[in-house]
């Protein structure tokens, strides 16, 4: 077996072993009928539909010829920390952290933080730019989850709240 691209073969790889572990998962749910579908059989159906995709990206892998090999390049540490490290921030500001205290700092205060920390994931970062993306997407989210789809999470500090 000749691996032509490296990295649609461990991309393919990537998406059988995701859209298989979805798919068993989904399979511990009643799955029903297409007519009547059960809550395991939209989760099988995209994990089925995600491993046919990888076994279609493996399969172009071994057969179509690259200019270079598609070598895999090394492993990206600054963009995943950062990434990684904006969610679970984000994570903690809708939540909190009641095992040490940190009370939920809401929706709004969430979004800035997570736009500032991931911005740092790129090799340039500009404030003025991520502050303005941040109070777009501060905006939208609040419209969006508060106002049309009525969520209950909590959107300001819960400081400022009696």
């Amino acid at each position: 077996m000749n691996i032509k691209s490296q990295k649609d073969f461990f991309s393919g790889l990537m998406f059988i072993v995701v859209g298989a572990a979805f798919a068993l998962g989904a399979s511990t749910y009643s799955i029903g009928t297409g007519a009547r579908m059960g809550p395991g059989y939209f989760p099988l159906v995209l994990g089925v539909l995600l491993a046919i995709i990888g076994i279609a990206v493996t399969f172009t892998s071994l057969v179509v010829e690259t200019e270079d090999g598609d070598k895999v390049g090394k492993f990206a540490w600054k963009p995943l920390f950062f990434i990684i490290s904006a969610n679970l921030v984000f994570g903690a500001c809708i939540g909190g952290l009641p095992m040490i205290g940190l009370k939920p700092l809401g929706l709004i205060v969430g979004i800035y933080l997570l736009t500032y920390i991931a911005s740092h994931a790129g090799d340039e970062h500009k404030f003025k730019e991520v502050a303005v993306l941040a109070t777009v997407l501060a905006i939208l989210s609040y419209v969006a989850f508060i106002v049309l789809l009525k969520l209950q999470f909590p959107v300001w500090p819960a400081y400022f709240t009696a």
